[in-house]
C-alpha cells in the first residue's frame, strides 16, 4: 500500500528540474501542481526564478502543464501572467486529472513526468496513472486550510516509505539517482 505513495524523485525544488535532465529521461511534458509546488498557496503572481524557469523549458520545447484541484477561477487567475494550459478540478489523488491531461495535449505516458509537493495527492494520481512523480519541498511552510490534515497524514506516509525504502532521499536533481 505504502508503495502507492513512492516518488520517482525527490528532488528539494522544481527549479531544480533542468530541460537537460528532463530531456535525458525521455520528458517532453511537465505536468505541475500549483499550490506550494509552482507558486506559492498564498501569492500567485509567482517569482522571477518561476519566470526564467518556464522560459528555459520552453526554449528547450518542454511543455508545462499545470494540474490542479482547484476551481477554473483560481487557476484561469494563477497560470494567466504565465500564459500556462492547465486542468482544474483534477481530482487527485484520483487519476481523471492526469489523463485528461494525457488526451488534451496528446502526450504519451513515457513522456511526461508530475511534479507536486504532496504524497497524498499528487504521487498518488500519477503512481495510479502509470506516470513517473518528483515530489517536492513545498514553496511555504505553511499550507491553506485545506491541505493541513494531508500534511499530518503525510508524515506518518513519509516516515513509513523511509523505513521501507532507505535510498529514498532529497536530491539536488534528477541524476543523482532514481528511487523507482
Amino acid at each position: 500500500m505504502v508503495s502507492g505513495f513512492k516518488p520517482t524523485w525527490m528532488v528539494t525544488n522544481i527549479y531544480d528540474l533542468t530541460p537537460a535532465q528532463l530531456k535525458a529521461n525521455g520528458i517532453k511534458a511537465v505536468l505541475t501542481d500549483l499550490d506550494n509546488t509552482l507558486i506559492a498557496w498564498n501569492n500567485p503572481d509567482g517569482t522571477p526564478e518561476l519566470r526564467h524557469w518556464l522560459t528555459l523549458l520552453e526554449l528547450a520545447g518542454i511543455q508545462v502543464i499545470v494540474v490542479s484541484n482547484n476551481s477554473r477561477e483560481r487557476v484561469d487567475r494563477a497560470v494567466a501572467p504565465f500564459d500556462l494550459p492547465y486542468i482544474h478540478r483534477a481530482l487527485k489523488p484520483l487519476t481523471w486529472g492526469m489523463k485528461r491531461a494525457l488526451r488534451r495535449w496528446h502526450l504519451q505516458k513515457s513522456e511526461v513526468v508530475m511534479v507536486g509537493d504532496q504524497l497524498l495527492t499528487d504521487i498518488w494520481a500519477a503512481n495510479h496513472s502509470r506516470i513517473r512523480s518528483v515530489l517536492v519541498r513545498p514553496i511555504l511552510k505553511s499550507d491553506a486550510w485545506i491541505t493541513k490534515g494531508n500534511r499530518l497524514l503525510e508524515k506518518g506516509v513519509m516516515w513509513e516509505l523511509r523505513r521501507r525504502y532507505p535510498e529514498l532521499t532529497w536530491q539536488e536533481d534528477l541524476n543523482e539517482r532514481t528511487t523507482h
